[in-house]
């Protein structure tokens, strides 16, 4: 079946809401609306920050009961705890975005027993059972930076790339297409892959390193933005290399995320491309599937009514794979990006 959801409302902060939660009732006391529980992932990334100014509005406009949001931090001891918190306090669903997706297997089991639904949000667990992912395609983004630096470069120089968590899908995914492509279309490219566990201050230490090592380093791939622009900026600015793509000395940058201060430092000239993962669409989906499956909806592989695909990446595990546009200074104005709209 397919299902139309209102325009998008302006986006509010989460403390706001999760105040007003508080003042008007518990969550597990709405009456026959059924608590939903949200762990947000992280506070250190400009994504997953606006990604959490998002969830409230759309728990608004579809009139969900969401319980204050607890948030993970990057930890799934975290994660496991804020999840068992949630239930103990009413949660009948439990949204969530696990950063390290081969740890939660136990957790999404005991979910399971208690007939509680799961939707993973941007990452699609390892093992255990989900009702939904709500996700990009993360193997088109390594993709896509394989293809635009492989085109800036002419195929030949050096690129590093800052890798995100190997423990997570997304890190593996973005890393593997990245290597992939390069090693079939760009042979005469050399890659130097740095592992960085999502960590700003990694990578740029990695990139210190790498340019000492080799200052004719002509590319460099972001797999978060939110975690790596601005320590990227930073050291290319130190070397004196944070100029515009006309000067000989640019390196180009693509990155992964669409988050504002991306699209902002490609209008600059200091960076060149980005993938725009869909902050907006990732809230707006996974409370709209958490709901669904409260409601007893079920769902099967194919075309949705908003420009998606459902797949079902193995062992029934139904993924709902959104839309992931390549932005540069060709469209980087586009005022359908969920980025130039907060």
């Amino acid at each position: 079946m397919r299902y139309a959801f209102r325009s998008a409302l302006a986006a509010v902060l989460i403390m706001s809401v999760a105040a007003c939660a508080n003042d008007k009732t518990t969550a597990a006391s709405s009456g026959g609306n059924p608590a939903i529980g949200v762990d947000l992932p992280r506070a250190d990334s400009d994504f997953w920050n606006s990604y959490a100014k998002y969830v409230p509005k759309f728990a608004t406009e579809l009139g969900i009961n969401m319980m204050p949001p607890t948030n993970s931090q990057n930890d799934v001891a975290k994660l496991v705890a804020n999840t068992q918190a949630l239930v103990s306090q009413g949660a009948k669903a439990i949204v969530m975005a696990p950063q390290d997706t081969g740890a939660i297997a136990t957790t999404l089991d005991t979910l399971a027993g208690k007939k509680i639904p799961v939707v993973s949000v941007d990452t699609r667990p390892d093992k255990g059972k989900v009702f939904m992912v709500v996700r990009a395609d993360n193997r088109a983004y390594g993709q896509k930076a394989c293809e635009f630096l492989g085109q800036k470069l002419n195929g030949q120089g050096k690129v590093i790339e800052f890798q995100g968590s190997l423990s997570s899908i997304n890190g593996r995914d973005r890393s593997e297409a990245f290597a992939d492509c390069m090693k079939t279309k760009f042979p005469g490219i050399t890659v130097f892959a740095e592992p960085t566990e999502w960590e700003g201050a990694k990578a740029a230490a990695a990139l210190q390193t790498r340019l000492a090592q080799h200052p004719d380093i002509k590319g460099i791939y972001m797999q978060a933005g939110g975690v790596f622009l601005a320590p990227t900026l930073q050291v290319l600015k130190s070397k004196n290399l944070l100029v515009p793509p006309t000067d000989p000395k640019h390196i180009f940058v693509v990155s992964n995320d669409g988050i504002p201060q991306e699209y902002a430092s490609i209008r600059k000239g200091e960076i060149d491309a980005t993938v725009s993962q869909p902050a907006d669409l990732y809230a707006k989906y996974a409370l709209f599937y958490a709901k669904a499956a409260l409601d007893g909806k079920t769902f099967q592989p194919g075309p949705t009514d908003h420009d998606s695909t459902i797949v079902d990446v193995g062992n029934g595990t139904l993924e709902d794979q959104l839309a992931a546009p390549l932005v540069t200074k060709d469209n980087v104005d586009d005022k359908t990006l969920w980025g130039n709209q907060i």
